[in-house]
Order: C-alpha cells, then structure tokens, then sequence
C-alpha cells in the first residue's frame, strides 16, 4: 500500500480499533489462551507472491494475531513488572515511527539530540540524583548494565581491553546479592569477565544484599588476587522490591576503588516522590552509574531506560567510533549518543518522555505511583487478615508476595505444588495474570499493581478471585 489517501483510510480505522481496544481491554483475556503452535499454524508456509490489500491484513491481525497476545496493558496484569504506556505516549511514538529518523548522531537529527539531553536533565531533577550525573536514554535496563561493565572494564584496565582483548589481565570480579536481576549474569557473560566471576553475596531477612558479607568476599578476593570490578547495588530486586542499602554498599565501593552500579530499574520510578529517595539516601552521590526504566512505571511505551554516569568520557571512550563516513564539523560540540552505548543506530526515545512528563505534568505522575502503592498496602493488609495466606517478604513498594498455606499442610514441597497450581488456575481463567518467584526457597505467588488503568476494584476483585479459586484446595 503506497497510497496516501489508503494510508489515511486504514490510517483513521486503526486509531479507532487502537481507541476502542484500550477502552475494552478489560474485557480481553489477560493471558493469551491459545496452545502452543496454534498461531504459527494459522500462518502461511511461504510469503506472497503478489500484494495483499490492508483490509484483509488487518483482518488477520485481529483473528490471528489479537487473540495469541498477553494483554500488558490490561488493567488486571499483576505478573512481572509492568511495562505500562499511556495515551500520550501512544502518540508520540506513532509520530516517531511516521518520521523514521535515525538519531544515531546531532547531524542526523538535532532535535532528538537535544530533546534526549533535556529529557535526561528532566529525569534526574524529578528522581533527585545529585549534581553530577549526565543522562543517555538505552533501550533496556539489561543493556545498560553491559555498557556500566564495560565501562568499568575498561576504565580497570586504561583501556586496553578495547585495544588488545583480555590477554595479560588479571581476573576481575563483579558483585552483586543472590537477589540481583538475571541481566547481571548475562551482562559478565557478554563483557568477556565470565559467569564465575559474578559472585553472588548473601542477603539479610528482607532479601537486601549483606554489606558485611560483601566486603568479607572482596577481601577474600583481593588475597586470592582476583580484581574487584564492579558491585552492582539493586533498588528493588525482581523478586521482592528489596531495597539493598546503598549508603552502605558505596563505603566498600569506595575504600576497593569499585566501580558502583546501582540497578533501579522498576522502583526508581519511586524516587519521582520525595518521601521514597530514602531509596538512594547518602549512597547515590558515589554511585559511578544509575539506571530505571520509565517503560515500567512511567506510563512510557516500551523501550525506554533512562543511563546516567557520572564520568561521561569514559562511557564515550568505552564505546566512541569515529569512521570517516561519520565524521562531522559538530563533533565535539553536541552529544553524538551513538558513542554513549552498543547501538550505532538509535530510535527517537525522548519523543515520548516528553510528551508523558508534559501530559501528566510531574504532580500527576507522583500521584498515580502514590496510587498504586497505596493499593498495593491495602492489599498486604487483608492478605494479613487471611489464616491461610502468608506474606512471605516485606512490602517496600507496588509489588506484594505471598503464597496460600492450607491448613494442616506443612510439607514445603506440597505447599510449593498447591501454589503452583493456583497459579495456573488463575492465569487460565484469563481474568488476571499473576507470576511466581522462589523466596528463600518457597513458591512465591507475585501481585505487582502498577498499570495505567488499574484502579481499587481490579485489585479487590483479584483478591476475591485468588481467595475463592484458592478455596477449591482446602476451606478457607
């Protein structure tokens, strides 16, 4: 389809399926019912030879594809951690893709450029980071972390790495809790460091990395003559939202000459309410990097993950290329992002932070996160006034974990089955979508309130329907 005037037909009519989608999306099922194969057998073996009209695409998209999706955006997803839009983002990544623009340096497109610069400086006033830090919009919180390591690397090593790979080096060391994100694995293995040189550091009663611990195994390193590279300090672990204390992890940091990352990906979306920046307290100011994504509680479409160093130039060196063919007179001047990061080629990101932040304004933000985690309390609350459920690790923020304890059933692995079943029942029905962890070795059912559109009566009415679909194991 290369006609403007069919573009603007099709154009208008999925607007209205976009509108009427998200006004109904309460009504799909949360989790995709469909069995494996089921949609890859609805496709076609074998390309068109000849062009198919959009009528009869978007036909397809909405039997074929629609009904095989998991519905992110519905106010009944509980599972993972959000990775909520909004309408005005919406918007504006509609006119990202319409202008098609490779941000990769200032020459290819100045104002994304400088939008994106801005936007970082409107994100580190609204999250209270200290003077100092510089901000780069990344796609991930995983990717990132790959470019704090690598710059850590190669600041380790004056940069030689880069130049003569890893021959004559010692072997470096990268710390972090036993409740770090999994990127942090796939970050050492990516960097060259190796997966056995992530050591994992054991964590205090409310799952936050032991500093004691911590020091004890950088010591016991440095004997052995190993490096420590980098602690990566995590505001809001994946399974718990434990807060590890970054007051205290930046003094190790510090005395080892450790290059500190501080991983806040979902909760630092928290940090926009003055009375959360107990998160970051005293520690922030030493922290050599920070990351959050405003893709997961911001209300921005996803991808969006907001990088800030404090050293700059070593990030650019980390990365820098200067081929002949991207050589410009503005080199120097501007912030060329390409060499902020992997990616050479870079999509228009800070479009839709603008049009969120200027939507909402930053008062309307605090107040739908306030929101959020006020549901979230209330729903800690009668999980608390239940016998037969358990709250199996401190609420900091949205996210609350538990787990159905029937009684007269203390078996651990029976208890462990018993909830792994209530949560395939739950997912099944399709009425809301919860996910698991393991929490000191228990089956731990997860319930994150954090979508755009979630208000109190999704939450009770989740409840309700764990309570009574929980009955069918044992009386409640």
């Amino acid at each position: 389809m290369n006609d403007l005037n069919d573009f603007r037909t099709f154009g208008h009519q999925m607007v209205d399926w976009m509108a009427d989608y998200l006004g109904n999306i309460g009504d799909y099922p949360v989790k995709s019912q469909v069995q494996p194969k089921e949609i890859i057998d609805k496709l076609p073996l074998h390309p068109p030879d000849i062009p198919e009209g959009m009528d009869r695409i978007f036909r397809d998209f909405r039997e074929i594809i629609v009904p095989g999706m998991t519905h992110w955006q519905s106010p009944s997803f509980f599972g993972y951690f959000p990775a909520n839009s909004s309408l005005p983002s919406l918007l504006a990544e509609m006119l990202t893709a319409a202008m098609g623009a490779q941000c990769m340096i200032w020459e290819t497109s100045p104002a994304a450029a400088e939008l994106e610069e801005r936007m970082m400086e409107w994100l580190a006033e609204m999250t209270g980071l200290p003077a100092g830090f510089t901000g780069v919009i990344q796609d991930t919180a995983s990717t990132s972390t790959l470019c704090a390591l690598l710059t850590a690397r190669e600041r380790a090593t004056r940069y030689r790495i880069n130049d003569s790979g890893f021959t004559g080096h010692p072997v470096f060391r990268v710390y972090g809790s036993v409740e770090t994100h999994s990127s942090i694995e796939k970050a050492v293995k990516i960097a060259g460091l190796g997966r056995e040189n992530l050591i994992k550091v054991k964590v205090d009663g409310q799952y936050r990395i032991d500093p004691v611990a911590l020091e004890d195994a950088i010591r016991r390193d440095e004997s052995r003559g190993f490096v420590p590279l980098c602690i990566v300090a995590t505001l809001g672990t994946t399974g718990s939202t434990a807060i590890d204390p970054l007051d205290l992890i930046a003094p190790v940091a510090q005395r080892t000459g450790t290059w500190l990352h501080v991983d806040a990906a979902m909760a630092g979306t928290a940090l926009l309410l003055p009375e959360y920046r107990w998160m970051t307290g005293k520690g922030i100011e030493k922290a050599d990097s920070f990351v959050f994504n405003p893709h997961k509680w911001m209300f921005t479409n996803f991808d969006c993950s907001a990088y800030f160093v404090r050293d700059p130039e070593a990030l650019i060196r980390t990365f820098g290329i200067q081929p002949e063919y991207l050589k410009t007179v503005t080199h120097g001047r501007v912030n060329d992002y390409r060499d902020w990061g992997i990616q050479l080629g870079r999509r228009f990101r800070a479009l839709k932070l603008w049009f969120v932040i200027r939507s909402f304004g930053v008062n309307g933000l605090r107040q739908m996160i306030r929101q959020h985690i006020e549901m979230a309390e209330e729903l800690e609350q009668r999980i608390r006034e239940e016998s037969v459920f358990e709250l199996l690790a401190p609420r900091t923020l949205n996210l609350v974990c538990f787990r159905y304890h029937p009684p007269g059933i203390d078996n651990p692995s029976e208890i462990d089955r018993i909830n792994e079943k209530l949560l395939q029942a739950l997912n099944k029905s399709g009425k809301l979508f919860l996910t698991h962890t393991r929490l000191n070795g228990m089956y731990t059912l997860r319930m994150v309130i954090g979508q755009t559109r979630v208000d109190r009566h999704h939450v009770i009415r989740a409840w309700n329907m764990i309570r009574e679909t929980a009955a069918r194991f044992g009386d409640l």
